[in-house]
């Protein structure tokens, strides 16, 4: 199913989830989409959502949403273990999902989710924001441009201060856990950068800290490129702020994305020389990157529009997951 060109997508949401705020609500109103309908486990906590955010009414349960005539796409914010589950559901109905990441508990039901979508024709789409960001493209450019040569170490932080002690992130049933829930954004943008590193990274060691059995509330991940650059990632959902930089290290000099993540708080992106010692920041924009997705998922749901990643990306992000999860020592997801 697709919208028809030139009117607003009419979306339908999964659950009353915090972070449908600033990715789907803000969006949506920004660009002239409609919040059609949402349902929550508890009609209350969805009830409340729709008053809070516009939404124009309330459904009983996920499946009545997805199969709601007035709903062209769907936004699965739900919690880890149900992406999979629920992005089948709506790919079933002909539905074209915008997920949240990760994509699925794991690779092998990635991998169901992804052959079901391409059977049927309905397009998907793995939260991975910012990709959709001027900060990538301009990171993307000065690498293609040279700027600081080979590539030789990148470097991510992923910090958080801790979720409540009931939040889904900290279950295992519910496909939580800190890699899950930030290693895959930092997973997904080494992998982003092997094209300019002789290929894709491989995973090479990690270490762990647990909040419980096999939960991870923080994690290490050390990663080699092709080309012998080395990669490091710090992650933590126990941290005292939010932390979502990424550096880039080459043989001329590096480049440094303050907050690749969210640019909306800041968008400085610095660039320095080893070889003359000079400094450049530049500021590529605070749009939400949220908002930068949705006007590409709208875009390629109403005129099949290319994304920049797919499916197969989908699931190769889901087993590189899994194998950080090895190599820190504890079972995938």
């Amino acid at each position: 199913m697709t919208a028809p060109s030139g009117r607003p997508l009419r979306i339908g949401v999964l659950g009353a989830s915090r972070i449908a705020e600033s990715a789907i609500v803000g969006p949506a109103q920004a660009l002239g989409h409609r919040l059609v309908a949402v349902a929550a486990r508890d009609r209350g906590r969805a009830e409340a959502f729709a008053r809070k955010y516009g939404v124009e009414r309330v459904l009983d349960t996920y499946q009545d949403v997805i199969d709601d005539p007035e709903v062209d796409v769907i936004y699965n914010p739900l919690a880890n273990s149900l992406h999979g589950p629920w992005n089948l559901a709506a790919v079933r109905a002909g539905k074209p999902v915008l997920s949240e990441k990760p994509f699925a508990r794991n690779e092998s039901e990635a991998q169901q989710v992804a052959a079901a979508a391409v059977a049927a024709g309905v397009p998907i789409l793995e939260g991975f924001h910012y990709l959709f960001h001027p900060l990538m493209a301009r990171t993307v450019e000065l690498l293609e441009g040279g700027t600081i040569g080979d590539v030789r170490h990148v470097e991510v932080v992923m910090a958080m201060p801790a979720p409540g002690d009931t939040d889904p992130r900290w279950s295992y049933d519910l496909a939580g856990g800190a890699l899950m829930d930030l290693g895959c954004y930092s997973l997904h943008v080494s992998r982003v950068l092997g094209p300019w590193c002789g290929g894709p990274p491989r995973i090479t060691g990690g270490r762990a800290v647990l909040r419980g059995p096999q939960i991870d509330e923080s994690a290490v991940l050390d990663i080699r490129y092709p080309n012998g650059a080395s990669g490091t990632h710090a992650i933590s959902m126990v941290a005292g702020d939010y932390v979502f930089s990424l550096r880039i290290v080459g043989e001329n000099g590096s480049v440094f994305l303050h907050d690749y993540l969210a640019p909306s708080r800041d968008d400085r992106l610095t660039v320095v020389s080893s070889v003359d010692g000079t400094v450049a920041v530049e500021h590529l924009g605070t749009r939400s990157t949220y908002t930068y997705q949705l006007e590409a998922f709208a875009a390629a749901v109403e005129h099949g529009t290319a994304l920049p990643i797919g499916l197969d990306d989908a699931v190769t992000n889901m087993r590189f997951l899994d194998d950080a999860y090895r190599a820190v020592g504890l079972e995938p997801r």
